[in-house]
């Protein structure tokens, strides 16, 4: 007790010392004309009612601090789409004309929280060097749709789209080009010069689907006579990244991109706020060491903010059944980002760190259609998920799906797939047990539990976090209404586990 006493005394006098520092400032919240200001900052000198030059100095790194952070949260959407396009760009070849083809899981590993159920279709044009755009969606089971870079859709395409699942032909203008209406277009505007065009085939049958994904086409509106045939790139097992640059390049293309894109009147306070970093539009960006310093600290500070908001919500209305540790992961009142007095910034944040793409099908709220994307990145008790851990999850029968369910399990720092090696995702269209119940156990851990069938077990990586989607294609009424309930991730004793 009495060893323990000089700690606990220091403890309680730093303890005192704050609360009397806070009683101070809430009895006179005014800054003295000659004193100091106790703040998170530190003491803060002020003279003759001025700060001393070391206060400004502080206050001025702080003022850019702040602005650089809440900038790297802003520019998340824009930024996904960027490093993406860069990608197909620079690792595949891709141009503005050409589709990317993502149909394995080595395909995909690169991608921001993939399904690993469904084929991926992708294209990232920029309209500047084509002029209005004509995408073709063919006839089937496809879904997926068009948006500009800051991910704010411009149409949904296939089953949720205006030509639901008949196929059909949408003209995408630019920003700057002139009003068409032809016959035969769905037509829609990007006030963004970049766009981004991305369709599922949702058909099980493989044949279906490769045909479904051949058919899908893009080309200038000036050549609709006689369109040059559209090239399907794939990986082909190259590596790849979607994750948001880090470090100075996260900045380096984020200046890019605000010289390339008009300005938005939402966003004119926030480019105001990056100026003083060496961002701005109409010049080069060329930090001095001293913004460096700062933008390279807001990165870092920036993405375990988005981390926190996402990973950690605190949207009200965000979890999914009272008492469980589900939330709903694409998290916005509408796919604008606006809100009726505000913009969904946090909320945003939230989806545009962990995913890219967003349209009207994937909110979840029609009937029988589209997808609902349900997210745990906690157990039971409310514990992070460790991939050193092993964990059961009961999937109750009757699945509130019109089409299939899926469960895919992500590394929290890349968020793409959990890379194992091999596909960390289990589906009902997958050949896994089921209870005689017609309820379903999956498994997930750094070894299959002993006695459980492999088939119902995902790999995970000791050492590292993960969180799990739990996705509903073609959401049914008990999903809506509540009715069907899935528990909670729960841990479970590893004794007994083998390789």
């Amino acid at each position: 007790m009495l060893r323990q006493l000089p700690f606990n005394a220091g403890r309680l006098v730093a303890a005192t010392t704050g609360l009397l520092a806070f009683a101070a400032m809430a009895a006179d919240p005014s800054i003295p004309t000659t004193g100091t200001v106790v703040s998170r900052l530190g003491d803060l000198k002020v003279r003759n009612g001025y700060p001393t030059p070391e206060t400004a100095a502080r206050l001025y790194d702080d003022i850019d601090f702040q602005r650089a952070a809440q900038g790297y949260l802003w520019g998340l959407p824009m930024m996904a789409m960027a490093q993406w396009q860069s990608e197909q760009r620079e690792k595949f070849g891709a141009g503005n004309l050409d589709f990317v083809d993502y149909l394995t899981f080595k395909d995909k590993l690169g991608l921001l929280t993939a399904n690993a159920t469904t084929p991926y279709v992708m294209a990232f044009p920029n309209m500047k060097d084509t002029g209005p755009l004509v995408v073709e969606v063919p006839a089937g089971a496809m879904a997926g749709g068009i948006t500009d870079f800051w991910q704010r859709p411009l149409t949904d395409t296939g089953q949720t789209g205006p030509d639901k699942g008949a196929g059909g032909r949408y003209l995408v203008l630019g920003p700057n080009d002139p009003d068409l209406h032809p016959d035969g277009y769905y037509v829609v505007r990007s006030p963004t010069v970049n766009i981004f065009t991305g369709h599922r085939a949702l058909d099980p049958d493989r044949t279906k689907a490769m045909a479904a994904i051949a058919g899908l086409r893009i080309y200038p509106y000036s050549e609709r006579e006689n369109p040059t045939p559209t090239r399907h790139v794939s990986p082909a097992g190259r590596p790849w990244s979607g994750t948001q640059p880090r470090g100075l390049a996260y900045w380096d293309m984020l200046a890019r991109l605000i010289n390339e894109e008009p300005v938005i009147e939402r966003d004119r306070i926030m480019l105001g706020m990056l100026q003083p970093l060496g961002i701005e539009k109409g010049k080069r960006f060329q930090p001095t060491e001293h913004q460096k310093k700062i933008l390279l600290d807001a990165a870092r500070s920036g993405e375990l903010m988005a981390r926190t908001i996402g990973f950690d919500k605190r949207f009200e209305g965000a979890t999914v059944w009272p008492g469980k540790h589900w939330e709903i992961s694409l998290y916005m009142q509408e796919t604008s980002q606006e809100a009726p007095t505000h913009t969904q910034f946090d909320e945003r944040t939230s989806w545009f760190y962990e995913a890219v793409g967003v349209s009207v099908g994937m909110m979840g709220r029609t009937v029988g259609f589209g997808q609902v994307y349900l997210e745990a990145s906690k157990d039971r008790d409310g514990h992070w998920l460790d991939g050193s851990k092993t964990y059961h999850l009961r999937v109750p029968a009757n699945a509130p799906v019109a089409q299939f369910w899926s469960f895919t399990v992500y590394d929290n720092e890349t968020r793409c797939f959990v890379d194992t090696g091999v596909q960390p995702d289990r589906s009902s269209r997958d050949p896994i047990e089921k209870n005689a119940d017609g309820t379903v156990d999956l498994y997930f851990g750094p070894r299959a539990p002993a006695g459980k069938p492999a088939s119902n077990w995902i790999q995970t990586i000791p050492g590292r976090g993960w969180f799990t989607y739990f996705r509903l294609y073609g959401p049914t009424q008990p999903y809506f209404d509540r009715t069907w309930v899935l528990p909670d991730v729960e841990p479970m004793a590893i004794a007994g586990a083998t390789k």
